[in-house]
């Protein structure tokens, strides 16, 4: 049976030792497809209130915003309590019950490169000097990153490991415009491109079931991910949470998620074509709690899990 490249292999093979993520919500940020710079509402998928943050720290800054404009920032210091208050207790945790020896700081929360650079520099370098990180990965999207921060970040990555996570999505620009996405895919390629240029590790999101997309486009855009040169992938399966505008859709019966079967297809198929040094970060998602509309496959992961396995037995692969 044949073991799928992950990013775990890949982690312990370079460190050998355990490094886990350390996924982390700063408050304060938001993204351009929310506050209204480039679209309104955000992705049809998204259910904003999901991102907000559960500590004290976080709720005090509610109303707060940067973005790539913002002259100043009063709650700088807050953020970085918030960072060290986060990392202490998940790292402690991870180390306790997984046997964590390294960590990787994980901007995860809307878009992480969204903010003025001395903000984003701030936040980095104190995230890489916490004990055991080995580097950073960073969350964002391609219209929210400038020319700046990626030459910092490619500075970093000379002594840290240093990722950056793009939402693709989808590689058809008629599909970014149902989903409201804000930006069109020649703008993923390009910041993709350029990451890669400056020696960057790219991982890159990828959604099957997009509204009006059949199996050929959702292979096709893992095609080009792929032909970009992402280093690593996450697959998910779009699934509908109530307060989205996909959630009114699917009510009206406008939109049908996709089905288990089919999902497993394009996995699979997805799988067999991606480079092998290309390493796998996320084969499925969802979420077990009553916010979840449709599907209801996406409720529980570790059957899921149990699911993608069994098909890629039939092939001698194993996740």
């Amino acid at each position: 049976m044949e073991q799928i490249y992950t990013f775990g292999n890949y982690l312990h093979n370079k460190y050998a030792c355990k490094v886990y993520k350390v996924g982390i919500n700063i408050s304060g940020f938001t993204c351009p497809n929310i506050d209204g710079t480039v679209a309104k509402g955000g992705c049809t998928f998204c259910e904003n209130d999901s991102f907000s943050a559960s500590t004290g720290q976080a709720q005090s800054l509610k109303g707060f915003h940067l973005n790539l404009k913002s002259k100043e920032n009063p709650y700088l210091q807050k953020q970085l309590e918030q960072l060290e208050l986060q990392f202490n207790a998940i790292s402690k945790r991870q180390a306790k019950e997984y046997g964590a020896k390294k960590f990787l700081v994980y901007f995860q929360s809307f878009t992480n490169t969204y903010a003025p650079f001395e903000t984003l520099k701030a936040l980095y370098d104190k995230a890489l000097s916490f004990p055991d990180v080995i580097g950073l990965s960073i969350g964002t999207r391609s219209d929210s990153i400038t020319e700046e921060t990626l030459d910092y970040l490619a500075c970093l990555n000379k002594n840290k490991e240093i990722w950056i996570e793009f939402g693709i999505q989808s590689v058809y620009d008629e599909t970014l415009e149902k989903i409201n996405r804000g930006h069109n895919s020649a703008n993923v390629k390009e910041w993709i491109l350029k990451s890669k240029e400056k020696g960057l590790n790219v991982c890159g999101h990828l959604i099957f079931g997009l509204p009006d997309e059949n199996k050929d486009m959702m292979l096709e855009t893992s095609k080009q991910a792929y032909e970009w040169g992402i280093d690593s992938v996450k697959y998910h399966p779009l699934y509908v949470v109530k307060k989205t505008a996909l959630a009114n859709d699917f009510i009206k019966g406008v939109f049908t998620p996709i089905s288990e079967e089919e999902y497993l297809d394009i996995l699979v198929k997805s799988l067999k074509m991606k480079p092998k040094m290309v390493s796998v970060q996320r084969v499925t998602a969802g979420i077990n709690d009553s916010s979840l509309l449709a599907p209801e496959w996406c409720r529980d992961k570790n059957i899921q899990i149990k699911n993608i396995n069994k098909t890629l037995k039939q092939l001698g692969l194993k996740y």
